[in-house]
C-alpha cells in the first residue's frame, strides 16, 4: 500500500492516545490537518458522516469514560443514537478519540495501532 500523503486527525491534545496517533502519522510522513474538536465542536451532520465513514455507531463512538456520559445517563444501552448525537454536539468530550481520515479510509484509532491500517 502506498504511503499516505495527508491525514486529518480529530484530536484532543490532552489525550495520550491521540498524541501518540498524531506522532505516528507525522512519523509516516503525512501532512496532518489537526482538528481540535473540543475547541471547534461538532455538528450532527459532521458526526453522522464521520461515524458512517468509520463504520461505527454513535454508541460505539461514545466516550464512556467521560463523566458526562454517566451524568447524562448515556451509558444505558436503551439510549437512542439520536439522543447520543444530541449529547455529543452539546458535549464534544463525549466523542471517543482520535478519529483519523486518510485516502485509505476513516477509523477510530483505539487502540492507537489501528492507525497503521490507514497508512
Amino acid at each position: 500500500m502506498a504511503r499516505v500523503k495527508s491525514a486529518t486527525i480529530y484530536h484532543n491534545p490532552k489525550c495520550p492516545t491521540s498524541r501518540q496517533v498524531l506522532e505516528m502519522l507525522e512519523a509516516a510522513g503525512a501532512k496532518v490537518e489537526i482538528v481540535e474538536y473540543l475547541k471547534m465542536g461538532w455538528t450532527k451532520p459532521q458526526l453522522k458522516a464521520l461515524f458512517a465513514a468509520a463504520g461505527v455507531t454513535a454508541r460505539q463512538a461514545l466516550r464512556t469514560k467521560a463523566k458526562e456520559a454517566e451524568e447524562l445517563g448515556l451509558i444505558d444501552p436503551k439510549v437512542s443514537d439520536a439522543k447520543l448525537l444530541d449529547a455529543m454536539v452539546a458535549h464534544p468530550v463525549l466523542v471517543e478519540r482520535p478519529f483519523v481520515t486518510t485516502a485509505n479510509g476513516t477509523k477510530l484509532c483505539r487502540p492507537k495501532e489501528t492507525v497503521r491500517e490507514l497508512l
